[in-house]
């Protein structure tokens, strides 16, 4: 598996990660423990060195998912988590964002005993906290970083100017935001800020959860706590109308004797040498295939021709339900 640097921070990573969210949280019940265990010990196997998790996936039960499944080859890996919500464990979904320097610190202690580590690579601030200045959480994340508790800092669905104002205070390693071929509103303004800032930029839902895979069409029927089921995106008229992605993906994976998913992945790492993609998946033959992507060389000219015709699909629908879009891009 090549290696990738995450920005100027020196962070050294595996060309994709692996996001584990969708294990215990997000799409349907959680799944089996030890098959979970299993999968994560299966990347490592095959060359990731990079794993995504947060204390709200669950919550809790992924961080301990991870940590259990990383404990015996913890100084071969990078393990990134997240702080940011306000979690009151017997809800069924957060109470709200919680950035406030004290809540970090005691966040970065529960997480760093489920995780079984003594530091954390690559901690988060999840969501922009509208009510906490950014430079107060840029603050608490560097006293956490020269305490040895924390490696480095990154920001998750951010916007231009608080990666900017946070950057000055700490210096940011990553930022983690939705991208891919049915997502690229990043380009605009984040990927030339990260690009002069000389940060990384790790994409989640890479393969557009699941859709450009190609394994989802209009007749699809999700288990009834998947995510998916709210988000605009998602429904059975707008999947009819996205599947024009897919069919170009699949064109481009003919030629190249490839999946959709690979090709998805393969055009996400052609963009810029600073980009780890971090698909999740359950399933040892999706893990596998998603990292045959890695190899995977897009020439200029097919790059062109991908991006000629991406431009003439618009993907239809919103990526989240109207009171979570409101908490990105601040």
């Amino acid at each position: 598996m090549q290696k990738r640097k995450l920005g100027k921070s020196g962070l050294e990573v595996s060309a994709l990660g692996l996001g584990c969210m969708g294990m215990s949280f997000g799409f349907g019940p959680p799944k089996d423990k030890q098959e979970m265990v299993s999968l994560i010990r299966k990347a490592v196997e095959l060359g990731v060195t990079f794993f995504d998790t947060a204390e709200v996936y669950g919550p809790f039960i992924n961080e301990e998912l991870v940590g259990e499944a990383l404990a015996p080859v913890r100084d071969r890996v990078v393990i990134a988590t997240k702080f940011g919500f306000k979690i009151d464990p017997g809800a069924a979904r957060p109470g709200g964002l919680d950035s406030r320097p004290a809540h970090i610190k005691e966040v970065v202690e529960a997480s760093l005993k489920r995780l079984k580590t003594d530091r954390i690579d690559l901690l988060y601030q999840h969501r922009v906290d509208p009510n906490v200045p950014i430079e107060e959480v840029a603050g608490a994340v560097k006293d956490l970083i020269q305490q040895g508790k924390v490696k480095h800092f990154g920001l998750s669905e951010a916007g231009a100017q608080t990666i900017r104002r946070a950057h000055k205070v700490q210096p940011v390693t990553a930022l983690q935001s939705e991208y891919s071929l049915w997502w690229r509103e990043p380009e605009t303004e984040i990927i030339p800020a990260l690009e002069e800032l000389g940060i990384g930029f790790v994409p989640f839902s890479p393969l557009g959860k699941g859709f450009l895979t190609g394994a989802i069409n209009t007749d699809t029927q999700f288990e009834k706590t998947d995510f998916r089921n709210i988000v605009p995106r998602f429904t059975p008229e707008n999947r009819k109308a996205n599947q024009a992605f897919v069919d170009l993906l699949g064109r481009v994976a003919q030629q190249k004797h490839a999946t959709a998913a690979q090709i998805a992945l393969a055009w996400l790492l052609a963009q810029k040498p600073w980009i780890v993609p971090i698909p999740g998946t359950t399933k040892v033959s999706r893990l596998e295939e998603n990292l045959g992507a890695a190899p995977i060389e897009l020439t200029p000219a097919e790059l062109r021709d991908i991006d000629a015709a991406a431009s003439k699909i618009s993907a239809q629908g919103a990526r989240y339900p109207e009171e979570m879009q409101r908490m990105v891009g601040r």
